[in-house]
């Protein structure tokens, strides 16, 4: 293998990567540990194999505030043949050496530049306001930018998240706990348990809790599941990209609610619901919500009869989950550790 084979595979990795790149910073992590300790011997994966997840973590954790939670076979990916196996990561590894961290130095330029380009949807909303903001404007933002269009899902689960939030606090929307009263003996028997874990106690036997919508946080491109749920008993499920029958039946055979809603594009819902149909789960599916649906909504929401109860807080909702979701793109630190690691002198005609 050459030096432009091995950019090749590494740069492969990178474009396929979503926005907070997991799996080029563990690429980068193991090399700077090779380069600066030298514990590893990169011809042989055990001996960095499950040890680059914890350095890459350490980083990830410092920019982006979480880690990677996909499975452990999914992370182990980044060593498949088809991305960087041992043999690649050897050879990159050697040309990191002779360079003093040159492609380190590269993977996290591109970080910096995914980062960089998230900021603009940012700065969007910060430019914005309930009057000129426009969701489709704003997607648009991410499907051109060819670096962030694996995120989009990404980007509409907050789109739509800011959305939903906004509109069942807005409605004042209350939930009634309440416990059947011809079953008080078995309270008495349980009483610790009931008032741990469902907060009832013999005398107060019912309560009431606000309705809210909450997001489940960082998934990745090969989990399926939920991303959202509502504690009124409602799961929610963004898909912005095709829907596949294998990824319609991961959907309903991972999350447990009887109720699921799903968001999609309107080209999409036909093929959903036959596909729903198909596998035999469309019972468990409360509704389909379309991308014309949403930006009816957001109309209303932003220029509509209840804008002046709404709007802001959409907007705020969608400034608050993007700095959440993507840190680094609020963040001076990185810069500070692209100066502590000298990345910033390191210059190469090949890996820039």
């Amino acid at each position: 293998m050459n030096k432009l084979e091995a950019k090749k595979a590494l740069d492969s990795l990178i474009k396929k990567a979503r926005v907070h790149l997991y799996k080029p910073i563990q690429i980068a992590e193991i090399l700077y540990r090779n380069r600066t300790v030298g514990d590893s011997d990169l011809s042989v994966l055990e001996t960095y194999r499950n040890a680059s997840k914890k350095w890459r973590d350490e980083i990830c954790q410092r920019f982006l505030g979480k880690v990677s939670t996909s499975s452990a076979r999914y992370q182990d990916d980044v060593f498949n043949e088809n991305a960087i196996p041992p043999s690649v990561l050897n050879h990159l590894g050697e040309i990191n050496i002779q360079k003093n961290g040159i492609i380190e130095a590269y993977i996290y330029r591109r970080f910096l530049d995914r980062m960089s380009q998230m900021s603009i949807g940012l700065l969007y909303v910060n430019e914005h306001n309930k009057d000129t903001f426009e969701l489709q404007k704003f997607l648009d933002l991410f499907w051109h930018e060819p670096g962030l269009k694996r995120s989009i899902d990404k980007v509409y689960e907050i789109v739509v998240y800011s959305l939903f939030s906004a509109l069942v606090d807005a409605l004042g929307v209350q939930i009634e706990v309440r416990m059947n009263s011809e079953k008080e003996g078995i309270l008495q028997e349980f009483a610790d348990f009931a008032q741990m874990v469902i907060r009832l106690t013999p005398s107060q036997q019912f309560f009431n809790v606000k309705a809210t919508i909450h997001r489940l946080g960082i998934t990745n491109a090969s989990d399926r599941g939920l991303d959202m749920f509502a504690n009124f008993g409602l799961a929610i499920q963004i898909k912005h990209l095709s829907l596949t029958e294998e990824l319609a039946e991961g959907i309903v055979n991972l999350v447990s609610f009887d109720r699921i809603l799903i968001v999609c594009k309107d080209s999409e819902k036909n093929v959903i619901v036959s596909l729903l149909n198909q596998i035999g789960w469309k019972s468990r599916i409360q509704s389909i919500i379309t991308e014309s649906m949403l930006l009816d909504w957001y109309q209303k929401a932003l220029r509509g009869k209840y804008s002046g109860e709404l709007g802001t807080t959409v907007l705020e909702n969608i400034r608050k989950e993007i700095i959440s979701e993507f840190p680094a793109t609020n963040s001076p630190d990185f810069l500070s550790f692209i100066t502590e690691r000298g990345y910033q002198q390191l210059h190469d005609s090949l890996w820039v």
